[in-house]
């Protein structure tokens, strides 16, 4: 009988710490040795870019103070450390989505920013589209070049957005816009194809801040 009883209640004490595991809260980052600054809970939409801006806290020292090697993981609930004194956004609301960028097209990622695709370093994203072949603008702004074979890539479109920003789209079958218009965020600018000796169809798409190329996945939700 005691045997039978000290079965039981091992058993019952190895549940309890599934259970506890299962239930446990999310357990908050150990603090930034010597960095004076606080948490940011992510919420549902918002990007790296977005909590930058929020808090005026330079993107890439938040990216490198928190060790994000990969901004697509980041997740809803996720707690970011803010180096600052203010626990307050500083320069923009937090549900003020209007300067943030959108996915150019409704497709897979078939290769990443930093990934070496045919012998060359990709400084943007691939996107393959689902069935949807409709290039839309991921801001607002001033298309400032087109060219119909832009190095190899196609139709090439690049769209300045007055902030230093500016993205690029490359890969374009048809193309519905020219130089010195003004495009919507959203608006139907192209549609993806190919180019080259690459006959996938699928669209090249960059985000340069001062011509200089960033990873897409901490501007795009």
């Amino acid at each position: 009988m005691l045997k039978k009883l000290t079965v039981v209640l091992i058993f019952s004490l190895i549940l309890s710490g599934f259970i506890g595991c299962a239930t446990a809260p999310y357990v908050k980052p150990l603090p930034v040795p010597g960095v004076p600054g606080f948490y940011h809970r992510v919420e549902t939409g918002q990007t790296i870019w977005r909590i930058s801006k929020m808090y005026n806290v330079d993107l890439d020292e938040l990216v490198s103070i928190n060790h994000i090697s990969d901004a697509s993981a980041i997740e809803v609930g996720q707690l970011i450390f803010i180096p600052s004194q203010r626990k307050e956004p500083v320069s923009v609301r937090a549900n003020d989505t209007s300067d943030d960028f959108i996915w150019p097209l409704k497709g897979k990622v078939v290769a990443n920013f930093d990934q070496t695709v045919n012998n060359m370093i990709n400084k943007g994203i691939n996107i393959s589209p689902y069935s949807d072949f409709d290039v839309i603008a991921s801001r607002a702004g001033r298309v400032v070049f087109y060219n119909d074979n832009f190095g190899g890539y196609g139709k090439t479109i690049i769209i300045d957005h007055g902030d230093g920003f500016s993205t690029v789209y490359t890969r374009n079958l048809e193309v519905f816009i020219r130089p010195g218009d003004n495009v919507r965020k959203g608006s139907v600018i192209a549609k993806a194809g190919s180019a080259g000796r690459d006959k996938n169809t699928y669209l090249h798409f960059e985000i340069r801040k001062k011509y200089i190329p960033q990873n897409p996945y901490f501007y795009l939700p």
